[in-house]
């Protein structure tokens, strides 16, 4: 953790002002492993969803991370904006992988596997959002 040093009210001694760093925010590290997952699988693809769907899965899941990573460095009234955005990328990531699996283009163990991820994912972001509100 990263500090903001001052001096407290009374003028006594240097207090600190914690913030968490992105990196070890729990919804980041399971972002993270989202964004793992996803590569790990697009590689196994047919070119033609790898370079289509797996490309915007990809960027979606980054973009999301990308929000999460200006929430956390943000005050309040701009970190639920990046919050809800962040949410809106959720929803189109699961959008993605409903359609990868509608297409046959990965199996429903590693769908639920995703599904769980997004969803765990989803919370996170839906209870750091009314926190903040």
């Amino acid at each position: 953790m990263y500090g903001i040093r001052g001096i407290d009210a009374q003028r006594t001694h240097w207090v600190s002002k914690k913030m968490a760093i992105y990196e070890n925010l729990p919804v980041f590290k399971l972002s993270y492993d989202l964004l793992i997952d996803i590569y790990g699988m697009a590689k196994n693809m047919p070119r033609d969803y790898r370079f289509t769907i797996g490309e915007e899965l990809k960027r979606r899941v980054m973009d999301q991370m990308i929000c999460i990573y200006h929430a956390n460095g943000s005050k309040n009234e701009d970190k639920w904006l990046y919050l809800k955005k962040a949410r809106e990328y959720i929803v189109e990531i699961k959008l993605f992988i409903r359609l990868l699996s509608d297409l046959k283009q990965i199996s429903i163990k590693r769908m639920a596997v995703l599904t769980e991820k997004t969803e765990s994912i989803s919370k996170q972001l839906t209870a750091w959002a009314k926190s903040v509100k």
